[in-house]
């Protein structure tokens, strides 16, 4: 399925380089940037290139290639203890009505 991108989106405009970011991984059907409030420090974002609201709304190709760009940056960040995050829905706490997911790296009880 080609990629869909919708025009006052924030992710969008991110993905079209219309808003600069700190990418740190890329694919066709994937982009990674670290996120402008972390948690901790390392904590990115891994967003299709497809503008879907939840997850059930993104097509199977763009869904398959987050979990791996995802597993990457936990590797490549050293984050031993981690979290992979993923909201649906303004009542479950989503933020941007675009499907993302948080990798938030623990390195200790406070962060």
């Amino acid at each position: 399925m080609a990629t869909k991108l919708a025009a006052e989106c924030i992710f969008c405009k991110i993905i079209k380089g219309e808003i600069p970011s700190f990418k740190i991984h890329e694919t066709a059907h994937s982009f990674a940037f670290f996120d402008i409030g972390p948690l901790s420090e390392g904590h990115a974002l891994v967003i299709p290139k497809h503008h879907a609201e939840k997850m059930h709304e993104l097509p199977d190709e763009f869904l398959a290639d987050a979990m791996p760009v995802a597993k990457k940056i936990a590797l490549a960040i050293g984050a031993d203890n981690y979290n992979i995050l993923q909201n649906n829905g303004r009542l479950a706490h989503q933020e941007v009505p675009h499907v993302h997911f948080h990798v938030i790296p623990k390195p200790n009880e406070e962060e």
